[in-house]
């Protein structure tokens, strides 16, 4: 049983069988990412942290996104809310 593989054995790859399985969780990946961008941006002014939470979107790419919409738009800064 072979538990690594070579460079060279990348090329034997049958990518034709596999890209229709991973293109669908790249673009889910891709929208989740651009929606909290987005969301994140339209109210930077309520916002706390938002470089933070760019960062941890664009870098943490799957689970960046899920962890700003459960947490990050809780992070709301009331001092902004009450002067608008």
């Amino acid at each position: 049983m072979q538990l690594h593989f070579d460079l060279n054995e990348i090329s034997k790859i049958d990518w034709g069988s596999i890209l229709p399985i991973i293109i669908p969780f790249f673009l889910v990946t891709l929208l989740l990412i651009m929606i909290a961008l987005i969301d994140l941006y339209r109210h930077r002014a309520t916002r706390e942290h938002v470089l933070m939470w760019t960062f941890f979107i664009l870098f943490f790419n799957t689970i960046g996104p899920i962890l700003y919409f459960a947490i990050g738009r809780k992070d709301v800064n009331e001092h902004a809310i009450r002067n608008q």
